[in-house]
């Protein structure tokens, strides 16, 4: 199967890319608001629960991601906090947002890596290519996510998305 999504590396900056087969409004809804999110964010396996989302610029979304799964060995029963602060928004065309890992409370992780990103959504025919351009601060810290999983992670939350999207436009 063809790798659907599209990853380049340079430098600091962690490029992804994937094209859904759906309208630009429609996908740009389900990364921005709330109930949306809440339906496909993170892997197969995960179920994700938002504590707060405000979709404006200043706005913060806090979540946590838990691994709902047995099959997934160790990960099973883990928890995933995560939290973004939206620097800009032009929609539907593109956002961009800090993203940290954090804990329950907020509290921005002093150990793993943030970075400052954006999202554009662009027409493409009948469908939605999705850039997503993550800067971080050194290349260790893109070598450090990607270690973590980040791209296998990724893909299979964006299948989800995909999936998701397919049944909404039957």
């Amino acid at each position: 199967m063809e790798d659907k999504l599209k990853t380049t590396v340079d430098g600091s900056v962690l490029q992804m890319e994937w094209t859904f087969a759906a309208p630009r409004e429609m996908v740009f809804a389900a990364f921005t608001q709330k109930e949306q999110l809440e339906a496909w964010w993170g892997p197969e396996g995960w179920e994700t629960e938002i504590t707060t989302f405000d979709f404006v610029e200043g706005g913060i979304w806090h979540y946590c991601m838990r691994c709902k799964d047995p099959a997934q060995g160790d990960f099973y029963g883990m928890e995933s906090w995560g939290k973004a602060i939206f620097r800009q928004i032009d929609a539907p065309h593109r956002y961009a947002h800090a993203d940290y890992f954090s804990d329950a409370s907020g509290m921005i992780s002093e150990e793993l890596p943030g970075s400052e990103n954006e999202t554009t959504f662009e027409t493409v025919g009948n469908r939605t290519r999705v850039v997503f351009r993550s800067d971080f601060k050194t290349e260790e810290a893109v070598k450090q996510v990607l270690e973590m999983g980040m791209k296998e992670g990724f893909t299979s939350q964006l299948q989800r998305l995909d999936d998701w999207l397919v049944q909404r436009t039957m």
